[in-house]
C-alpha cells in the first residue's frame, strides 16, 4: 500500500520522516546526557517545530523544486543563526549582546520575504539582502572588537560569516530560478 498522507501523490512519507527527524534531533541531548534543562527542551522544541511548521507550508504552497529548496536553505539559516547564538554565541559567548544584531538578519530576510508576498522574485532579493545583512554584522564585529579577542575573533566571524552568507545566497540564488526557470523547463510547477 502506497502512502497517500502528502495530498494524494505517492511516494515516501516525507511528512513522517521530517517530524521523526525533529523527534530524534530532541531525543540526542537525552540519550548523550547532555546538561540540559526543561527550558533547553521546551526552546528547542519550540525552534524544532516552528522550522517544521514553515516548511510544511511551503512545500503545500509551492509548486517549484527550487522555491522549496530555497526555503529549505532559507529557514536553515535561521534556525541556525539562532540555534548558535542560543547555545555557544555566534561572537564570543551566547551572553555577548553583540549577537543580537543577528536577528536583524533574520529580520530583514522575514519582512522582506513578507513584502515581496512571499513571490519567488522578492523573495530572492530579500535572501540577497540578508546576505549583505549578514556581511555587514560580520565587518561590524570585526571594525569593533565585539567577538572574541585575538584570532579566535577573527575565525568566528570570518568562517560564520562565509557559511550563513552563502546560505542566503544560495537560498536567493534557488529563489530566483525559481522565479525565472530556463526555457527547457516545462510549464508546469513540479511537485
Amino acid at each position: 500500500m502506497t502512502n497517500t498522507t502528502d495530498g494524494g501523490r505517492r511516494g515516501l512519507p516525507w511528512r513522517l520522516i521530517g517530524w521523526g527527524a525533529v523527534g530524534l534531533i530532541l531525543l540526542l541531548p537525552l540519550v548523550t546526557r547532555a546538561p540540559w534543562t526543561l527550558f533547553d527542551y521546551v526552546v528547542a522544541g519550540v525552534l524544532l517545530g516552528g522550522a517544521g511548521l514553515v516548511l510544511e507550508l511551503v512545500v503545500r504552497a509551492a509548486g517549484r523544486l527550487s522555491y522549496r529548496a530555497g526555503a529549505l536553505l532559507a529557514v536553515a539559516a535561521a534556525f541556525g543563526l539562532i540555534w548558535v547564538n542560543g547555545a555557544v554565541g555566534f561572537l564570543g559567548n551566547e551572553d555577548n549582546p553583540a549577537n543580537l544584531m543577528f536577528f536583524g538578519v533574520i529580520a530583514v530576510a522575514v519582512a522582506g520575504s513578507a513584502l515581496s508576498g512571499f513571490k519567488a522574485a522578492g523573495m530572492a532579493w530579500a535572501m540577497f539582502a540578508a546576505a549583505a545583512a549578514q556581511a555587514s554584522v560580520g565587518v561590524i564585529a570585526l571594525a569593533l572588537k565585539m567577538g572574541s579577542t585575538g584570532n579566535d575573533g577573527l575565525y568566528e566571524v570570518v568562517l560564520g560569516t562565509s557559511l550563513f552568507g552563502a546560505l542566503w545566497l544560495i537560498s536567493g540564488g534557488l529563489f530566483r530560478r525559481a522565479a525565472n526557470p530556463p526555457a527547457s523547463w516545462t510549464t508546469r510547477p513540479l511537485s
